[in-house]
């Protein structure tokens, strides 16, 4: 595992650290959505040396898992799927060609199915939904590390 650079001053510079897969709607793509998760986030422990909780590496594929899965349920077609190292966060982006935003619904106990935008949302230090020329673009941040109690922090906007 090679370290990563130190400046001068001590600080270690940005280091562009990310992997994006083009999906093309198919029901095979969570899974593999899930696995390219897996495995940049333990690259991204391995060779970067950044601290990646187990807490990190599940919610990351859950929320991979929820907005691949919505994309293929209200946007079929293509997707794209980027993921990227920013600090002490893991980015999740995915684009899809459905210019809808998704709306998380209100609380219902009898409702089957249709909490995963809640889940989401629940579970991200930060969430946010852009409109693109073509369709748009779900962006999800989560911390990779827990706090030292193993608490997690509440969520933030973007």
């Amino acid at each position: 595992m090679d370290a990563l650079p130190v400046g001068e001053d001590g600080s270690t510079p940005e280091v562009d650290i990310q992997t994006a897969m083009a999906l093309d709607g198919e029901g095979e793509d969570i899974a593999r959505a899930r696995h390219l998760a897996a495995g940049f986030l333990a690259r991204v422990q391995a060779e970067y040396g950044l601290p990646v909780s187990r807490r990190a590496l599940d919610l990351t594929r859950l929320v991979v898992s929820e907005l691949v899965t919505n994309a293929l349920k209200y946007a079929p077609g293509p997707m794209l799927l980027d993921l990227r190292i920013l600090g002490d966060l893991v980015e999740v982006v995915v684009w899809d060609s459905d210019p809808v935003l998704p709306v998380a619904r209100a609380a219902d106990a009898g409702r089957v199915g249709q909490h995963g935008l809640e889940i989401v949302m629940a579970v991200a230090q930060g969430f946010e939904v852009q409109r693109e020329p073509v369709g748009k673009r779900i962006t999800v941040r989560l911390a990779l590390a827990d706090d030292l109690d193993g608490a997690v922090n509440g969520r933030s906007p973007l």
